[in-house]
């Protein structure tokens, strides 16, 4: 009955929203050239309000000459016409408080100089607040034909790297990334690694989007990040191409973009392929325990990864009211690697266990979606849209793990221990979505459904090297089924949203809400165990947007956003595939919502200012804690919804064009945490400063020359037992282009100073402390090559609602490089809803009894 009545409600909102009659007022015109009396079409039109001197409404006159403003409040405006060859004209109109104000016809004079050659010349701005997100645009950053998305990323306000070059929105990694406003395989693995081969040019712009309309799913905590690679397409094509090459940490890479329009067709696309080669590096970990025993475990490991991915996006014009568009997207790669670990644990000055393992792993992975879209739109009703929208997605993932180990004492396992992990992980998605928007007066209106049918597989075997004793020989390998899990998922979710969007001069207000029903059917077959879950959630959020005369404004915002735990969570399998530590999921993980509030402060003047504050608060959270066995030796990790989470802080980013040819920009975000749950039967709290900051610069040496630089700065991010250490980034480039707006050759290294950088990671229990130390390779040069080509005439159509599906609870980080044998990934939680956790290896009990 809640359901029903919270639907009812949304639609009775809706209606009488569009009953409502607002007191504005329509004003429009028509422009006449002064020598041929013809209508002149294509002129900026502005209405003015005389005091703040800003534009209320602004547009394009069409090609018949006329211009229309609805939703104006009735007052005395100033109107101002200009266009080139035209002189520009302002006239002085009262709106009054009939319906309809016309203004009749406007005679424009043609300019008595001619012009034979203007340049006109605009540093565009980085930065843009709208009413619930934040947008950097990747286009007016010199340094996009530099970088790739990877790197750009560092500059987005909100958005940091950590030292595993793990994305963080607001110092977390529970979000969404999306490309276009839409879900995307190619993110859908592993997003560091798409960005890393993904060229800046192909990228319009990033949006950071904090208070998530109710459109979208309301899965993710801190927010969602939007991709815009596509930009709207003329008649005529045009495209980019990036050729680069990164060393010794890195590789040869290419990517760009590609835009074709021809009448009614239209069609884009980007794409890249890399190849990234991580050179050796060294890792090690360490474990003191109550029981005066100690543990240190010490290796090396190198990787390769071969990618690549095209994206496109097709568009077809049945006619002004019907608008049907597809994609399709398809990517793919392999990756290898070697790692070799040596193993010893002591107690006083006494060998207890020791052993090596090398690992050689293999990975496959690829991916593909299709999607298609149709837009109607009205023909009485201009601001009306309905549209419909299906998409499929599936996606593989294979990782096979060849372990031998030698030099054993006391180890666990008779005979000859060798083993083989193979997982084969599946998942396959289908979204059917409708949307409808209309405007009433100055009153936007959006409803609509989302239907989502998710199933996932995973396959994970581990084989043992069978031993034979009479000869003394290992013949085959046999599956172990202790250690060997199968697992089938199924998600079913339906949602409906309803909002509302209400612009005055001054003000903008959202307001939303979204009810959604989750059913979550999961069989893990090797341990005949089931989970039934169903959720029922009702998530509202609003916005408002305060706009003042000095072109700034202020934003706030509140929503909630929920974290629904993912079959990796929820996997009871246990992992033992290293002998001193233990992983496992937990199925009676339940749902966590987190209340977030966010105010924001920006100026747009000669440069801009963006400050904000925000605060969120979870009760309930998933956590990842661990705790020591004394009797095994083993240290257990799992996941509990024990913890409760604070976090109060402030972003802050600053654009400044110090000279014409000097800018200067300043971005960061520092938080103050608060955590606490209940470990071992104890009641755990940890707090602290979390953050980070960039500054870039730029100078404009002239002839074509361009230098930067970047300097990043890490704090140490906390855990509930514990934290990691702080570091830092630092990067220069420098650019020459070849060819006005067309070639451009670039050079760059990153951290020049420092080769490596060492990422500690401390975990403190009740009866232990562990330190975990992963190596990273640092400095990094780099060349690139950037070629922009075509030509376009005529804007092209793209659906303006399509399927945005973010439902899916990614983790805040990716694991980083583990120096022990790889953990069964269908068990390998994410870490907590804050901050990364400490990495901590797999394990298994052992079996043998060392000596006393």
């Amino acid at each position: 009955m809640k359901k029903i009545v919270l639907i009812v409600l949304c639609c009775c909102l809706y209606f009488i929203s569009s009953a409502q009659t607002r007191k504005t007022i329509t004003v429009r015109g028509m422009l006449i050239d002064s020598t041929t009396n013809a209508p002149l079409g294509y002129v900026t039109v502005s209405l003015m309000n005389p005091a703040t001197k800003l534009a209320v409404k602004s547009g394009l006159a069409k090609d018949d000459g006329t211009f229309e403003f609805e939703g104006v409040a009735p007052k005395a405006y100033k109107l101002t016409l200009s266009t080139l060859g035209y002189k520009t004209k302002t006239i002085s109109i009262v709106a009054g408080k009939e319906a309809i104000t016309d203004v009749g016809k406007i005679i424009m004079s043609p300019s008595a100089n001619g012009l034979n050659e203007v340049t006109i010349t605009a540093d565009k701005p980085l930065i843009k607040q709208e009413v619930d997100r934040i947008s950097y645009d990747i286009q007016a950053d010199p340094e996009s034909k530099v970088l790739n998305v990877l790197d750009m990323l560092r500059k987005v306000p909100l958005l940091s790297l950590d030292a595993d070059d793990n994305i963080l929105l607001k110092g977390g990694g529970d979000y969404k990334i999306l490309i276009n406003g839409k879900p995307s395989s190619l993110v859908a693995r592993s997003p560091k690694d798409i960005f890393r081969a993904m060229p800046a040019s192909s990228i319009q712009r990033i949006e950071v989007i904090t208070t998530p309309p109710a459109k979208y799913d309301s899965e993710g905590l801190a927010g969602i990040i939007n991709i815009i690679t596509t930009k709207k397409i003329d008649n005529g094509y045009n495209g980019s191409l990036n050729i680069s090459h990164r060393f010794p940490v890195g590789g040869p890479g290419a990517g760009g973009s590609f835009t074709f329009k021809q009448g009614k067709f239209g069609a884009s696309a980007f794409y890249g392929a890399n190849y990234n080669k991580q050179p050796q590096t060294t890792n090690s970990s360490s474990r003191i325990a109550t029981d005066t025993t100690s543990l240190n475990q010490s290796g090396t490991r190198y990787s390769t990864n071969k990618s690549g991915y095209i994206g496109t996006e097709f568009s077809y014009e049945l006619d002004t009211l019907n608008l049907l568009t597809a994609e399709f997207n398809i990517n793919g790669g392999n990756s290898t690697s070697q790692s070799n670990q040596a193993s010893v644990k002591t107690k006083i000055d006494t060998i207890m266990q020791s052993y090596n393992i090398a690992n050689a792993g293999r990975g496959k992975y690829n991916g593909f979606d299709v999607g298609i879209n149709y837009q109607l739109g009205f023909k009485n009703r201009k601001d009306q849209l309905l549209t419909f929208s299906y998409k499929y997605t599936i996606s593989n993932n294979t990782q096979f793990n060849d372990l031998g180990i030698s030099k054993r004492v006391y180890y666990p396992v008779l005979g000859h221990p060798d083993y083989q992990q193979n997982n084969q992980e599946q998942s396959k998605e289908q979204n059917i979505q409708l949307d409808y928007a209309q405007t009433v007066k100055v009153l936007n209106v959006e409803a609509g459904f989302k239907g989502i049918i998710r199933n996932g597989t995973s396959d994970f075997q581990y084989d043992s090297l069978r031993y034979d004793p009479l000869n003394a020989m290992p013949t085959r390998y046999d599956l172990d089924p202790a250690r060997t899990n199968a697992y089938d998922n199924n998600r079913y979710i339906l949602g409906v949203y309803n909002s509302y969007q209400y612009n005055l001069e001054n003000w903008g207000f959202k307001v939303g809400g979204r009810v959604e029903e989750t059913i979550v059917n999961a069989n893990f077959i090797t341990s005949s165990q089931q989970i039934n879950q169903n959720y029922f959630n009702f998530i509202p959020s609003i916005s408002i947007n305060w706009k003042f005369s000095n072109m700034s404004s202020l934003n706030f915002g509140f929503t909630q956003r929920i974290q629904r735990p993912g079959i990796t969570n929820l996997n009871p399998f246990v992992d033992r595939s290293n002998p001193n530590f233990e992983y496992a999921g937990n199925p009676n993980l339940k749902t966590v919502v987190s209340n977030n509030y966010q105010m924001n402060y920006n100026r747009f003047k000669k440069g801009s200012i963006n400050i904000g504050l925000s605060y969120s608060v979870a009760s309930n959270t998933v956590q990842q804690i661990s705790t020591y066995d004394k009797v095994t030796g083993i240290t257990r990790s799992t996941f509990d919804n024990v913890g409760k989470n604070q976090s109060l802080g402030s972003n802050f980013n600053v654009n400044y064009p110090i000279t014409r040819l000097w800018n200067f920009s300043l971005n960061g975000n520092l938080n103050y945490l608060w955590l606490e749950g209940t470990v071992d039967g104890a009641l755990t709290k940890n707090s602290g400063l979390q953050g980070y900051f960039n500054t870039s610069t730029g100078y404009k040496l002239g002839k074509g020359y361009r230098v930067n630089a970047n300097f990043n700065f890490n704090s140490p991010f906390i855990s509930l037992q514990g934290k990691s250490n702080a570091y830092l980034y630092t990067a220069y480039s420098g650019s020459k282009e070849i060819v006005k707006n067309k070639v451009t050759l670039s050079a760059s290294v990153s951290n020049p100073f420092s080769k490596y950088r060492t990422n500690i990671r401390n975990t403190n229990g009740i009866d232990f402390v562990q330190s975990n130390y992963t190596q990273s390779y640092l400095r990094v040069y780099a060349i690139s090559l950037y070629y922009h080509f075509g030509k376009l005439k005529d804007a092209i159509r793209r659906n303006q609602r399509t399927i945005n599906s973010d439902d899916m609870s990614k983790p805040l980080v990716q694991p980083p490089p583990q120096n022990n044998p790889p953990q069964n990934p269908a068990a390998n939680p994410p870490p907590s809803i804050t901050t990364p956790p400490p990495a901590t290896p797999p394990v298994a009990p052992p079996v043998q009894t060392p000596p006393n």
